[in-house]
């Protein structure tokens, strides 16, 4: 008898938010002292079905696993390492850069990733409400400057349609936003969202969208995340992806290769290679910056230039991305 088919709200409540369960499920023997954490547990299942079981070592179980390092307090690290409080313009609209703003649309994620900038972030008076959404849109329509709206969270893209679309369409009507873009790593851990009726909708918004995706590692990436981006692109979507250089995950030239020859024959254009954003708790995953300059120039020599995500550092109070040479 075939299991009924779920709809991307069921899987995303069937996900795991508890180690033991999670372990059990991948057949790893539980370690007898489980770490503390503040920031909550969450994968999607079918995520997780991409990690290698008996494996507590896999790079993508690493991404989401609470470690005892994230309870240690250093120095260099904050709960707003890119200065987005600083940079809020309105409640819920952030304005760092010129001519583009971004909006934080919710403050859910499918997956919570332990080495999150925003982990810390202050999503009950920060997040779009219906009236914090007017003043936004207020603030966009007063900033003929603004070319740009950036739709982030959270995870933009766990907005119900009805959500989504309506505020798609208001930032449409505005003449001089020229494009709209998305940062999402739904299409990546949980590709059911991309489904007919998202696709179908879509096509009703005339400015151009960029939908940028986050994937770190090509185990992340399988035939569901291609037909999700055949899709979007079927739909004259944009597709670029951004990744977090992440220590032993993805600090190896081959697998940085390896994720961007993959991505491009899906359609998706590699965009930003991220230094780590030194949140609390996120310590153990950064790679040093002249290792990762020695990364690069490796990757340099096998991929042609267009297959070369650029390596930033996101700092607070700067006027762009840090381009790291």
């Amino acid at each position: 008898m075939h299991q009924p088919i779920k709809n991307w709200q069921q899987e995303l409540a069937d996900g795991f938010r508890n180690i033991e369960q999670l372990y059990q499920y991948l057949a790893i023997p539980i370690d007898s002292s489980m770490p503390a954490y503040q920031f909550p547990l969450r994968v999607p299942r079918g995520f997780v079905d991409r990690m290698e079981k008996g494996n507590r070592h896999d790079p993508l179980l690493k991404q989401v696993l609470p470690v005892n390092e994230e309870n240690l307090g250093l120095p260099g690290y904050s709960n707003d390492p890119v200065g987005d409080i600083h940079a809020m313009a309105v409640p819920g609209v952030i304005h760092k850069y010129q001519g583009r703003v971004l909006l934080i649309t919710t403050g859910s994620c499918a997956i919570n990733c332990r080495y999150c900038f925003r982990r810390n972030f202050p999503y009950t008076e920060q997040t779009l409400s219906s009236t914090k959404l007017d003043l936004a849109l207020q603030y966009i329509k007063k900033h003929n400057d603004i070319t740009e709206v950036i739709l982030s969270g959270g995870d933009p893209l766990l907005l119900n349609d009805h959500k989504l679309f309506n505020l798609l369409h208001q930032l449409d009507q505005i003449k001089h936003v020229k494009r709209i873009r998305i940062h999402s790593r739904i299409p990546i851990v949980l590709p059911s969202r991309i489904n007919t009726v998202f696709c179908e909708q879509l096509s009703t918004v005339k400015k151009p969208i960029i939908m940028v995706i986050h994937a770190n590692h090509q185990n992340e990436l399988n035939s569901e995340v291609q037909i999700a981006c055949h899709k979007m692109k079927q739909q004259g979507l944009t597709l670029l992806n951004q990744s977090v250089l992440l220590k032993d995950i993805n600090d190896d030239v081959e697998q940085l290769c390896a994720l961007s020859e993959k991505l491009f024959t899906w359609g998706v254009l590699p965009y930003y290679l991220h230094l780590l954003d030194r949140a609390h708790g996120t310590a153990h995953f950064e790679v040093e910056q002249d290792l990762a300059i020695s990364l690069m120039q490796q990757v340099k020599k096998s991929l042609p230039g267009y297959l070369v995500p650029k390596l930033v550092r996101d700092l607070a109070g700067a006027d762009n991305k840090i381009l790291i040479a």
